[in-house]
């Protein structure tokens, strides 16, 4: 049971940022900068609540902050016409110097910023309210106009313009949404450590990526990829205390899985085209 419970703490981060990351994958703009909308929700949430001391000011902090930093994303790709993964690769590397940079200006560290006396967070509430916002996103994407309208920008983006429909509106929402999630995510990340630790994030926006194209992406495909990954990654945690193998190999367990993934999704997406 104790490697359920991991299993679902590390899922609910991934959980979030592939639900956010699939409205901009179905829109036809792939986010690849999740892990910088992660880490930005993270520092938001830990900032917050150490001046506040306040769980509610920390998710409204990280949501805010995630959602302006898409906001940027989204302005730079659609308004500047910038490659869209060019900017994606810069807001990763922009929220990664920014954290350090704030983190040194209220916290004099460029270190680990802990918080004292914050409290317990809710790991339950955030795990039930992380699978009430994929079947919300569910709802939204395949049972709503704007679902239907969004989705059509990824195949049908001509056809929505013929019929006066302006494509990059909806991309527009979907890059905000997208930051909401991860927003949510981050919070999660730092809050229930109860700390902020830079680059905290450790490669979990690019795991999300490879979930949503392991979960077909679909919600409640979605959700089983990032369980299985969590599922994962908390039997190496464990069995770095119950087997005789070398601590490197089994933390790099849940990336090999990752990567044996992404060449699983790619060989099988092949052999449907042929």
């Amino acid at each position: 049971m104790e490697m359920v419970y991991s299993a679902i703490v590390i899922m609910i981060p991934l959980l979030l940022a592939a639900t956010g990351g699939l409205f901009t994958e179905r829109a036809g703009m792939l986010n690849i900068a999740l892990e910088g909308l992660l880490l930005i929700g993270a520092f938001s949430a830990v900032s917050a609540v150490y001046f506040t001391g306040s769980f509610a000011a920390g998710l409204a902090a990280a949501t805010g902050a995630s959602v302006l930093l898409s906001a940027i994303l989204a302005f730079f790709t659609f308004k500047l016409r910038s490659n869209v993964f060019i900017a994606g690769l810069a807001a990763n590397l922009f929220a990664g110097g920014l954290t350090v940079v704030l983190s040194q200006r209220f916290f004099s560290t460029r270190g680990v910023v802990v918080l004292r006396d914050a409290g317990h967070l809710p790991v339950g509430m955030y795990a039930c309210a992380s699978v009430l916002l994929l079947l919300t996103a569910w709802v939204v994407l395949y049972k709503t106009p704007f679902g239907f309208r969004l989705r059509a920008c990824g195949r049908y983006a001509t056809a929505l313009s013929s019929l006066g429909i302006q494509p990059d509106t909806y991309r527009w929402s979907a890059f905000l949404i997208s930051g909401f999630f991860c927003g949510i995510g981050g919070s999660f990340l730092s809050l229930n450590l109860g700390a902020f630790v830079p680059n905290m994030t450790a490669g979990k926006g690019w795991i999300a990526l490879v979930i949503i194209f392991l979960g077909g992406r679909r919600p409640l495909g979605i959700l089983a990829a990032a369980f299985v990954f969590g599922l994962f990654e908390s039997f190496s945690n464990y069995a770095q205390g119950a087997y005789n193998i070398p601590a490197d190999f089994i933390l790099a367990m849940p990336y090999l899985l990752t990567f044996a993934a992404m060449v699983f999704v790619s060989i099988w997406g092949k052999k449907g085209n042929c």
